[in-house]
């Protein structure tokens, strides 16, 4: 291998290729970058280390850009120019400090040893930047291929963009980004990483970057800092899904299309007399309120929990990638965000960029017993809100948001990730998925029944009897009902 000089700086993408966009369900407008310190170098043979008392290394492999020539406010066309060479890395990271690295992935990134690069050097001016092609190996087996053909953001314009904002000096590398397939590697395990160009003359290749996983032995010491912490999430995007996590799938699988359109049409209060029936008395969130007026939502909880404010845990938890940004990054299709907020309405828990967001993933609608900031450009998106109002002010006054997808309390209500919320005018409220469908049949009958009702009433008889029926107007509404025509079977 061509010997580097040690780079003065390390900066890598967030995300760049389509098929990992597409994983995280997020695709970023412009691209986003963090710096890693050359302290992390290492070549191909080397081994890492996976923390004490950590669980999620995950491996990238990733295009490296070595810089050759300074750039600074470079064109687009000419910025590939500046390239030198082009060869494989392997940008490792640690989920277990990711949230609490806010998004800088200092800690998470930037261990030593955790950007393998090499073995060889790809002269850039050999290859088209829109012909490389990253592979990636665990023990032997392909785990990434994909290619630069349809990058979010070109190569050369991850070097113009750059030189906007600081001079890129000789050895600087950029780290491009990684496609789909990286997941967590473990103790033993081997990684190997290829960059090529197949389709360019003698088709040139970086060979084959080789690390070993082994087991660190120095735990974190909880007096000089934060603590490794992970939760489902972060198994989630570490692994590459939930299934590989050996996290069980999403309770709103439940909730089938049939299913939704029989709550769509059940109202709350039908709804709320059933689980009454069933001994369940507390299934109402209290005091919140429509945003647009004649609302209905229907979809499964995903659940976000303020704390009280405190001032040194706002400073660990309030900014950066917290808990709120994460529960509506990752809020899927059909779901409602339901937020613990204490009944606090004296600050906003969600404004437009969020409802926005929450809009764009799927969201069915968010809940809250606490306000919401730009509550008419939040309709004006239309996103269905229930809350108790509006209010100006911004997260920090009253809140602390501190985690998401657990059993939480809101309006008075339990509420846990995967349990069913129904909101229209009456109000909103929670019911078990295992009791779901039973409830919502109950409730469509008992509302065929009300329906006859009312038309008795309407032709002028007492409701004495009628409401609830006897046992001569029971027998005159079967006789009714056995009269109906029925759907084609």
């Amino acid at each position: 291998m061509t010997e580097l000089p040690r780079p003065g700086k390390i900066i890598a993408i967030h995300l760049s290729y389509p098929s990992r966009a597409e994983q995280r369900g997020r695709r970023p407008a412009a691209p986003s970058y963090f710096f890693k310190p050359s302290s992390s170098i290492a070549a191909t043979g080397s081994t890492i280390e996976r923390p004490a008392g950590t669980e999620l290394l995950a491996f990238e492999g990733e295009i490296a850009l070595v810089i050759g020539t300074p750039a600074r406010h470079v064109s687009l066309a000419d910025a590939w120019s500046h390239v030198a060479y082009v060869t494989a890395s392997n940008d490792l990271g640690l989920y277990d400090l990711r949230a609490n690295d806010k998004g800088s992935n200092v800690r998470s990134k930037g261990r030593d040893g955790y950007t393998p690069l090499g073995p060889e050097l790809i002269d850039a001016a050999s290859v088209d930047p829109a012909a490389l092609r990253v592979r990636a190996w665990v023990n032997g087996d392909l785990a990434q291929d994909d290619t630069t053909a349809d990058l979010l953001f070109s190569l050369p314009q991850l070097v113009a963009d750059l030189s906007q904002h600081f001079t890129l000096e000789t050895g600087d590398v950029i780290l491009t980004g990684t496609p789909a397939g990286s997941s967590v590697i473990e103790p033993g395990d081997v990684v190997e990483v290829e960059v090529d160009a197949p389709d360019a003359a003698g088709a040139p290749s970086s060979g084959r970057l080789r690390t070993t996983v082994t087991q660190g032995e120095v735990p974190f010491d909880s007096a000089l800092g934060s603590m490794p912490a992970v939760d489902d999430l972060q198994r989630e995007e570490a692994w590459g899904s939930r299934a590989a996590a050996g996290l069980s799938e999403k309770a709103e699988a439940a909730l089938t299309p049939a299913l939704r359109a029989k709550l769509l049409e059940a109202p709350t209060a039908g709804l709320s007399s059933q689980l009454r029936k069933r001994g369940l008395h507390s299934c109402f969130i209290d005091g919140v309120t429509a945003n647009i007026a004649g609302t209905k939502i229907v979809g499964t909880a995903k659940t976000l929990r303020f704390v009280p404010a405190r001032e040194d845990l706002f400073k660990t938890h309030g900014g950066g990638y917290n808990a709120q940004k994460r529960a509506f990054d990752a809020v899927d299709e059909g779901e409602i965000i339901v937020i613990e907020a204490r009944g606090e309405s004296g600050t906003g828990t969600l404004g437009d960029i969020l409802a926005l967001r929450a809009k764009t993933r799927g969201a069915a609608g968010v809940v809250t017993d606490g306000g919401v900031r730009d509550f008419d450009a939040v309709a004006e998106i239309g996103l269905p809100v229930f809350s108790r109002g509006a209010h100006p002010s911004v997260l920090g006054r009253r809140h602390v948001p501190w985690d998401f997808d657990v059993t939480i309390a809101c309006g008075g209500a339990t509420v846990q990730p995967g349990d069913i919320i129904v909101g229209d005018g009456d109000g909103v409220i929670v019911i078990p998925a295992n009791l779901v469908e039973e409830v919502v049949d109950a409730t469509l009958a008992q509302e065929d029944e009300d329906t006859w009702i009312a038309e008795q009433v309407a032709a002028g008889h007492a409701v004495d009897g009628l409401f609830p029926m006897n046992a001569e107007w029971r027998a005159k509404f079967v006789a009714h009902q056995a009269q109906e025509p029925k759907g084609d079977a």
